[in-house]
């Protein structure tokens, strides 16, 4: 019987059923209360925006979006979300989901901790982004009723001190893989939990690339692209 919370109903076909049995088996208590809180207030923003959006594929990529914090699905190398979107691709590809949805789902994901890009996009992606920036920011928090709120939190509770405990799962997800972090905000993790973690700086990495420019107007005076044209 499919599940209705704040007049949300829980999607509850094959391919939902087998994503929340997946995760649940997966993720520890409090990434997979979260997620379910994910799709709950990415839904409440998309019926309050008034957005045509697909709740199967808001609710995979809700699930799915942090599968990268947990060791089975973390690659040496890739950012968390890659790895959590990359996932999802393959979980959604199993099931015979078509290639644009799975991009919307795989961009959901690996975009949600991308301020400021995913709000301009196809709702699935912008509505994953917006749950999860509630559901760990706070952002938008007045625009929820109060009622809804307290639904969705009853029926998937925030663990005790919840801010600290997200806040360590993500840098049990990227500590091993600091570089993951550079230009993301998961860099502010680190730098707070992680004694070691040195922070990589834009401007620095620009000013001590390889390139020497001080010789740039040798080669330009040579480049034959700078002659005038000869007319015919």
């Amino acid at each position: 019987m499919a599940t209705t919370i704040a007049g949300i109903k829980i999607p509850d076909s094959q391919l939902a059923r087998a994503a929340t049995e997946l995760v649940r088996d997966t993720e520890p208590d409090l990434l997979y209360n979260h997620s379910r809180r994910v799709f709950l207030f990415g839904a409440l923003a998309g019926e309050r925006k008034r957005l045509d959006y697909n709740p199967e594929l808001l609710y995979i990529g809700a699930m799915f979006h942090d599968m990268g914090l947990v060791e089975a699905y973390s690659s040496p190398s890739n950012r968390f979300e890659v790895d959590g979107a990359n996932a999802a691709r393959d979980f959604l590809k199993r099931y015979g989901v078509n290639d644009y949805d799975i991009e919307q789902v795989w961009m959901s994901i690996a975009l949600h901790t991308t301020p400021g890009v995913p709000e301009h996009m196809k709702p699935v992606v912008a509505l994953v982004t917006a749950g999860v920036e509630m559901d760990v920011l706070g952002l938008a928090y007045h625009e929820f009723a109060d009622e809804a709120r307290i639904q969705v939190v009853a029926a998937h509770p925030r663990e005790k001190d919840f801010k600290n405990g997200i806040i360590d799962a993500f840098a049990r997800g990227t500590i091993k893989k600091p570089e993951t972090t550079f230009g993301n905000v998961k860099a502010d993790v680190l730098e707070l939990r992680d004694p070691q973690y040195k922070r990589l700086n834009f401007c620095q990495i620009i000013l001590g690339s390889a390139w020497d420019d001080s010789q740039s107007h040798v080669h330009h005076a040579g480049c034959a692209c700078s002659e005038s044209p000869v007319s015919g």
